[in-house]
């Protein structure tokens, strides 16, 4: 299927194109080229009396105007196609969740009976997506900046329902099945991993990866073995809940300014939440430069050890996290 097959809604509608070189999907989102930027309170869409919330919410689930893929009838990602065919239209769905009406509020600032909301809605929005027959796989997300891309500063993050599992979590899965489940591993047998935690509750733990990409990167993980957000128990969403706000918390006051932040949810083998920041330090950007884009292989100025330091130091201002070694 090509370009100008009629199922495609817009002539610049978004479209999956097949790398050659790597015979992965790569999406082409020409129209999201108009979206807004950066918006004031006075006009911000998602306020209360916005364009997106005419009426008052404690959270909201609507699809993005500028949608990264559309949804539509299911089709046929194969990879061994020609590359004279391949080229399909972006199907699947990209939705905004805002997190509260507060334009001032950010995850890590949230109550815990807010921040429980979010989650619910995660799960809520999660389960909807996949009843879909054009979807494979529902990535939550979150760019918590401008630096990082965020266009609108009213707190929200993203979800992304693909057609397809993208490759990231397709390594990952694969990683799994040839040599057990690393997360479950991590949690029982690093010696390590208590000099690299940073916040612990009886259901979740946070702590910087051993070989981490990113300086102050961390994972999120229940101590449980469980595969999606929708499967959490209440006990477990609150808990979710607590650490997330605990860790970003500190990505808030580690520093004399807050972290700009990328957050993504890979389920599908253990759930986990990454959490990256585009900094080194207060100050200064941590590029990624061609070396590392050119190689794949990535250069992390900081040590785990010494960001889980840095990290565990700050007082998130929380007083629902439990101490780190409460579950050990």
């Amino acid at each position: 299927m090509n370009s100008d097959n009629p199922s495609f809604d817009h002539p610049d509608g978004p479209e999956f194109r097949l790398d050659s070189l790597t015979r992965q999907w790569v999406a082409i989102t020409a129209k999201r080229q108009t979206r807004p930027n950066l918006p004031g309170a006075d006009n911000c869409p998602f306020c209360v009396g916005g364009q997106e919330a005419s009426e008052p919410y404690d959270v909201k689930a609507f699809p993005n105007r500028w949608p990264a893929m559309v949804p539509g009838e299911r089709l046929d990602l194969d990879s061994s196609a020609s590359l004279e065919e391949a080229s399909v239209p972006a199907r699947g769905a990209a939705e905004v969740l805002v997190y509260s009406p507060d334009h001032q509020a950010t995850f890590a600032t949230l109550d815990r009976a807010q921040a429980r909301r979010v989650v619910d809605l995660w799960a809520e929005r999660t389960t909807a997506l996949l009843e879909r027959p054009e979807v494979e796989y529902v990535l939550i997300f979150e760019n918590n900046g401008a630096e990082v891309g965020a266009t609108i500063p009213h707190p929200h993050g993203q979800i992304y329902a693909f057609p397809f599992t993208p490759p990231v979590a397709e390594r990952e899965a694969q990683v799994a099945a040839d040599y057990g489940c690393p997360i479950c591993a991590e949690l029982r047998d690093r010696p390590d991993l208590q000099a690299r935690t940073i916040d612990a509750n009886g259901s979740f733990v946070a702590f910087t990866r051993r070989a981490a990409a990113w300086p102050f990167e961390l994972l999120i993980a229940p101590r449980e073995h469980i595969p999606s957000i929708e499967q959490l128990d209440d006990s477990e969403r609150d808990d979710l809940a607590d650490v997330l706000r605990s860790a970003l918390s500190r990505y808030r006051r580690v520093f004399d300014e807050p972290l700009p932040y990328m957050l993504w949810i890979h389920p599908g083998v253990h759930l986990h939440v990454h959490i990256v920041t585009t900094r080194r330090n207060a100050t200064t950007v941590r590029y990624v430069a061609a070396g590392e884009l050119g190689s794949g292989v990535m250069f992390n100025p900081v040590s785990p050890e010494d960001a889980a330091a840095a990290l565990r130091e700050v007082d998130p201002q929380l007083h629902t996290a439990e101490a780190l070694d409460s579950h050990g």
